[in-house]
This record gives C-alpha cells, sequence and structure tokens, in this order.
C-alpha cells in the first residue's frame, strides 16, 4: 500500500486555479505535522505550506495570500487549494511529513501553469 498518494494537477492558465489531494496510510497521521513540498525541473525541492494536527497553518512567501492548506483527519488527507496561479508555480507537489519527511515520497502530481 503506498503511503502518500496525491492527486489534483493538472495544466491551467496563469490566474487559474487547482485543488490538490493527498491521501495518506501514516501512522499517527492526526498529530503529525503535513506538508506540501514542490520540485520544479532543474531546482531542489523545496517547501510550501505546512498543517499542525491542530490546524496551524504557515505558508511560504511567494505562496502566501493565493494558496490554502487544509486536512481532514478522518480521511487522512491533506489538500492544497491553489488560487491565482502563475507560471513559476509550475512544479510537481507531493506531500509528506514536516519537518522530516519521514514517509517515502510519492509520485507526486504535475502542475503546470501556462502564461
Amino acid at each position: 500500500q503506498v503511503p502518500l498518494v496525491e492527486s489534483g494537477g493538472g495544466l491551467v492558465q496563469a490566474g487559474g486555479s487547482l485543488r490538490l489531494s493527498c491521501a495518506t496510510t501514516i501512522s499517527m497521521f492526526s498529530v503529525s505535522t503535513m506538508g506540501w513540498y514542490r520540485q520544479a525541473p532543474g531546482k531542489e525541492r523545496e517547501m510550501v505550506a505546512r498543517i499542525n494536527g491542530g490546524g496551524d497553518t504557515i505558508y511560504e512567501h511567494f505562496v502566501k495570500g493565493r494558496f490554502t492548506i487544509s486536512r481532514d483527519n478522518a480521511k487522512n488527507s491533506v489538500f492544497l487549494q491553489m488560487n491565482s496561479l502563475k507560471p513559476e508555480d509550475t512544479a510537481v507537489y507531493y506531500c509528506n511529513t514536516y519537518p522530516v519527511p519521514r514517509t517515502p515520497w510519492g509520485q507526486g502530481t504535475q502542475v503546470t501553469v501556462s502564461s
């Protein structure tokens, strides 16, 4: 059973929106801080946003005000609502625990934003 499965990516024009989902089977999910990460071509993977078990959220400056992270502990799922997308948001998006990604990375979901 794959512990992390991301979905919801796609091709969208600049200014558009997407909603990403991450289904997990990790243990202690409800008390784990979960993060969305992304990796653009030729760049290192970077943190985008994170949410702790209590629902407190932190966003990187480049997505603040545009992206919203949320979770459903009953469904072991994490979500990322992405609005006002920019071409520089183009990347493969992943979810994992934070600060230490303690689960093997999933395949991610590709987000492509055209100008």
